[in-house]
């Protein structure tokens, strides 16, 4: 009899350990391919967006030379043109070993015969304006460049969603093996479970609770990806089906306004014309810059010193309404940062202030020392405050500040906000804020002291 329950006790403690053992390498395996997931994932997704704004970028700069030279008849330009176009021919031929599957390398192919014809249609505006004498170029003579850039643009475009579709196929592989990873992870508990209940509950409680919590982790960043990836291909068609338009119009304008009279009521519809147009083209650099954040470039840097710089900038704008814009004394306070980035933010929330106010007020800028919990921690922070005496933000306002695209401005994009949170999250800090309507409003960004 003893020697029954001896062997059933030691039976269940091989199992119970064999499972043990089963377990472990399942968590350690499921943490390296997430890991390995996310990096080739994030690989993914910057070589495609990289490949197609570069190329896109490249296209635009071309056309920008050739409109030059269109109106000037510069030699140099047009040799500028012709080295511009070597490097995207050479760039082109760099970027086949990296295309994986054929559609995408049939793609790239028709991009580079489309090129050919887009070159084509610009040496044919070249040799036109050298064999006819022309000073400048007609809309008459792009018209066949248009149409080439026009039809290189959605070639390129394609090609961006070809490279596109094959990340969904890496996603859908991705997805798969989380579920065999899952249902690997819940068989391992029923067979626990029934070899020993007391036993796998602290066996659950110490290895199979956080490997669930970083299997949902690993889903929530895969669909978080598939989001952002959608998001940033929404962005990438919404700059390429505007800025190809909003290039002509410019060109065209550009052409238009030398025939005009200063001070006459053609020439001031062409400036408001312009300024739509600038307003435009920052809707959709505001977008991107939602839709694909960059990297900040961190350095260390006195406080005081991008908050100096934030005045010198926005003062004489401010004083235009009467509004006195004061950078209070500090002690000296570094932050480890993108300067950049930061100012960016800064201006965002000084304009803001001076929009709350209106007319005659008074915004304040100060850096003070503070400490904090950030990321389960509690350590010193510096937080860039803005204070104005305006109008303060309403309740129903409140409740919504931070959503993107959500603004009570008639010419605002509503995505200020939404873009100065994202930078400061990606610091590894905060954005706070403490308002009383009628009384103004006070913003705070709060970001780790640097030693």
């Amino acid at each position: 009899m003893k020697f029954g329950i001896t062997f059933r006790l030691v039976t269940l403690a091989l199992v119970v350990a064999l499972m043990g053992v089963l377990i472990f390498l399942a968590t350690f395996n499921s943490q390296r391919q997430a890991a390995e997931l996310h990096a080739r994932l994030s690989q993914v997704d910057v070589e495609s967006f990289r490949m197609a704004d570069e190329f896109h970028d490249s296209l635009r700069e071309l056309n920008n030379m050739m409109q030059r030279y269109g109106t000037d008849h510069d030699p140099t330009t047009w040799n500028d043109f012709l080295e511009a176009s070597r490097k995207l021919e050479v760039w082109m031929g760099e970027q086949k070993p990296k295309l994986t599957t054929q559609n995408e390398k049939d793609a790239l192919q028709k991009v580079e015969g489309a090129y050919g014809d887009y070159m084509r249609a610009a040496t044919d505006v070249h040799l036109k304006m050298q064999t006819l004498g022309q000073q400048s170029a007609t809309l008459a003579d792009f018209n066949p460049l248009r149409l080439a850039t026009q039809h290189l643009g959605d070639l390129g475009h394609d090609l961006g969603k070809i490279l596109y579709a094959s990340r969904n196929q890496m996603l859908a592989h991705a997805n798969q093996m989380l579920q065999r990873l899952h249902w690997s992870v819940l068989g391992s508990l029923i067979l626990l479970f029934v070899f020993g209940v007391a036993l796998a509950g602290m066996v659950y409680r110490d290895m199979i609770a956080p490997l669930r919590v970083k299997l949902v982790e690993s889903q929530t960043l895969v669909e978080r990806h598939e989001k952002l990836a959608a998001l940033g291909m929404l962005a990438a068609g919404v700059a390429h089906e505007i800025r190809n338009p909003l290039t002509a119009i410019k060109a065209a304008l550009f052409i238009q306004q030398k025939k005009f009279q200063p001070c006459s009521q053609e020439h001031d519809d062409a400036k408001l014309v312009e300024r739509e147009i600038l307003r435009l083209e920052r809707i959709v650099s505001d977008f991107l810059l939602f839709a694909r954040p960059t990297e900040p470039e961190l350095k260390i840097i006195p406080a005081e010193t991008i908050l100096a710089e934030t005045k010198k900038f926005l003062e004489p704008q401010l004083a235009r309404s009467s509004i006195q814009l004061v950078l209070e004394p500090s002690e000296p306070l570094q932050i480890l940062v993108d300067a950049a980035q930061i100012k960016q933010v800064l201006i965002n929330l000084v304009q803001n202030a001076a929009d709350s106010i209106g007319q005659t007020g008074t915004v304040k800028l100060r850096a003070r020392r503070d400490r904090k919990r950030l990321a389960n921690a509690e350590t010193d922070m510096v937080i860039l405050e803005v204070e104005d005496n305006g109008k303060g933000i309403s309740p129903e306002t409140e409740k919504r500040l931070f959503d993107p695209f959500f603004t009570t401005k008639d010419s605002g994009t509503g995505l200020g906000l939404a873009i100065a949170a994202a930078i400061i999250q990606k610091h590894g800090g905060a954005l706070q804020y403490q308002t009383q309507v009628h009384h103004g409003t006070t913003f705070g960004i709060v970001l780790p002291q640097a030693e």
